[in-house]
């Protein structure tokens, strides 16, 4: 069975961000079906227009690193009640020009993890509004949003510790690789 590609992008930049390590989780999870990839967004200069005749090496290379995946899962924590802005950025350069965005028609999933209770609801639903005009199918249901997670969900390796988080996790590895199998067949079948 073909692996689908799939574009991780963490929203948080901080190296031992829970989200990363999240990520990295359900990567694990589905690597049967799922072959991750998690792209950088720390060194994307600011999205401005006026780049875009000549646009910066780190455009570019995030733009094609995007562009040949299957589908995007992102992972991120809220700041502020909304997306981080390193994350924003991302979406903005991966969007542009107008009318070759790199997201368009990729099936995407959107999970927040926060040491709070609300789990980083704020900055799923914005994330959740931007796929809907990048025109990506974002799957709807199990919605992902993680509270409590802080350092101590993770052993020494970095991997969820059993319990019921990493069972949650294990349930949306599980949906999103449905989501991505069902959309890209679903695309084909219309060719």
């Amino acid at each position: 069975m073909e692996k689908h590609k799939i574009a991780i992008i963490v929203g948080s930049l901080r190296k031992d961000s829970v989200n990363r390590k999240i990520a990295l989780t359900m990567a694990a999870i589905r690597d049967d079906s799922l072959e991750c990839t998690i792209v950088e967004i720390g060194d994307l200069p600011l999205f401005n227009q006026d780049l875009e005749a000549t646009p910066p090496e780190a455009w570019v290379k995030f733009r094609d690193a995007i562009r040949p995946m299957d589908g995007v899962l992102f992972v991120t924590p809220e700041y502020n009640r909304g997306i981080p802005g390193a994350l924003k950025n991302a979406i903005d350069v991966g969007s542009r020009p107008y009318g070759q965005s790199v997201f368009s028609k990729k099936p995407a999933a959107v999970v927040t993890a926060s040491p709070g209770g609300v789990g980083g609801f704020g900055a799923n639903h914005q994330l959740r509004q931007c796929c809907v005009f990048l025109d990506m199918p974002i799957m709807a249901q199990p919605e992902a949003y993680l509270g409590g997670v802080n350092d101590g969900s993770f052993d020494a390796d970095g991997q969820l510790k059993d319990g019921p988080l990493k069972d949650v996790v294990a349930g949306l590895a599980h949906a999103f690789a449905a989501w991505v199998d069902l959309i890209t067949k679903g695309r084909a079948a219309l060719v």
